[in-house]
């Protein structure tokens, strides 16, 4: 066996708990690629009639086309992943440089570990897809209002096609990150891993000012869009996503270097870990900013899109509007079809990032905590500390996507003015809590894996 190929299966079995989010990550963005894309073999295996026949072959045209905005998610999605795994595995970089590795040695040490991880997570994510393909032809029989049975299918031509995308995705996230390793100096690389990712936040009122004022304006324009120009909305929609984007980073930043403030004046800052728990916060606000803002747009867009499909589709047949097996609801179903899908992928990609990101902050936090130990720290304080830690994580971004939510479902309303109000308000509701109940399970696993790296070494806590 080749050296390279030697070093860089032991790294990855060595680093099995880092490689586990990353794998992970990738699997789950194959196995959605592939579900997309075989979305038609679903239906197809199934017993239909040729109206809704010719309905399926519309809708695969429509699926396909969207199946490119699939892939940017994705594609943000592994570089974020990538950028994690290479931060936190950056010490270990920097000593083999120490020890005299030279550069190519090191850069094929990458890409191998790369590439075994990423055939790993492409073999895994194939395998979960045609595991799931019950589900979801279940989900796709649903929306499209076509019966279903309980079948199992599995599409050469999807699975291509996801390959071919995987193969480009992970290919460019891996020079990214050789190139990335090889252009630091080795100091960086030896300390990147400890010291936190960190962006400025200035103190002056002036710049403060104007971060606050350009975010109502960025808000006030997409939430303006929302309401009163819905159709300039969706024609702009990846402009509109990134201005909230950007909005909603400001208003994180904000908050950010507001609220520490007003706590700190507070009778009970002192009272427990609060202080602690604050400053650990703080610690890693910059990467907290950009993260938080993902995850919250993210969100905000998944409850949209989900609710918009679950409308386009249930509610237009619940409604009396369109005949299931006639081909005029090849214009709603495709696009309903796509619209649970999007929401689906959205809500994956906002998990992973907020779970790449927990994981790192915890990594970054462990000698904190094992200061804490070391001083004799009650174990219940030290894991209220950790749950909210986490805590703030998750409600700061949830909080400020159901608030953009109640205008994106304003623009899903005017879009489907012909659904009922009372369909309308339970599907909107069945979306929003849906979503809401997701994050809480995610919240309490990341609680759990957080705890477990922060803790767990911590042996003289209690």
């Amino acid at each position: 066996m080749p050296v390279t190929l030697r070093v860089a299966l032991g790294n990855v079995s060595r680093c099995a708990r880092d490689y586990s989010v990353y794998l992970v990550t990738l699997a789950f963005a194959t196995c959605l690629l592939y579900a997309f894309n075989a979305s038609g073999d679903y239906l197809l295996a199934m017993p239909l009639t040729g109206s809704q026949l010719e309905v399926i072959h519309k809708a695969r045209d429509i699926t396909g086309a969207f199946s490119v905005f699939v892939v940017l998610v994705f594609a943000v999605l592994v570089a974020y992943a990538t950028r994690f795994i290479v931060r936190r595995r950056s010490r270990e970089f920097g000593t083999y440089a120490l020890l005299g590795m030279r550069t190519p040695a090191l850069a094929a040490i990458l890409a191998t570990e790369g590439v075994l991880v990423g055939l790993a997570a492409l073999a895994a994510g194939l395998a979960l897809g045609a595991a799931a393909s019950p589900a979801f032809g279940a989900i796709a029989a649903f929306v499209f209002g076509v019966p279903w049975r309980f079948a199992w299918s599995f599409s050469p031509a999807a699975a291509l096609d996801a390959c071919a995308w995987f193969a480009g995705i992970e290919g460019l996230a891996i020079v990214l990150s050789v190139v990335d390793v090889l252009r630091r100096p080795l100091v960086e690389l030896l300390e990147r891993d400890r010291a936190p990712e960190r962006l400025a936040l200035s103190d002056n009122r002036g710049v403060t000012r104007a971060q606050a004022v350009l975010a109502v304006v960025l808000l006030v324009v997409v939430w303006g869009s929302c309401v009163a120009q819905p159709g300039l909305f969706v024609l702009a929609i990846l402009p509109m996503g990134w201005a909230a984007y950007v909005a909603t980073s400001l208003v994180f930043r904000l908050v950010a270097t507001g609220v520490p403030g007003c706590v700190r004046r507070g009778s009970r800052y002192w009272e427990g870990l609060r202080a602690f728990t604050l400053r650990q916060v703080e610690g890693h606000v910059s990467t907290g900013c950009q993260a938080l803002s993902c995850t919250c747009v993210l969100v905000a867009c998944a409850v949209c899109m989900i609710c918009a499909g679950l409308l386009f589709s249930v509610g237009q047949r619940a409604a009396g509007l369109a005949d299931p097996s006639a081909p005029a609801e090849a214009s709603l179903a495709p696009i309903g079809y796509v619209g649970i899908f999007y929401g689906e992928a959205f809500l994956v990609a906002a998990a992973a990032v907020l779970a790449l990101q927990q994981v790192s902050q915890a990594a970054d936090g462990r000698s904190a905590y094992a200061t804490l130990a070391a001083l004799g720290t009650d174990e219940r304080e030290a894991r209220g500390a950790v749950r909210a830690q986490v805590g703030v994580a998750f409600v700061l971004p949830a909080a400020l996507a159901v608030v953009h939510d109640c205008f994106g479902l304003l623009l899903v309303r005017q879009l489907a003015l012909g659904v009922p109000d009372e369909v309308f308000l339970v599907i909107a509701a069945c979306s929003v809590v849906g979503t809401l109940g997701l994050l809480v399970l995610y919240y309490l696993l990341c609680v759990r894996e957080c705890t477990r790296v922060l803790l767990g070494g911590a042996s003289s806590l209690g």
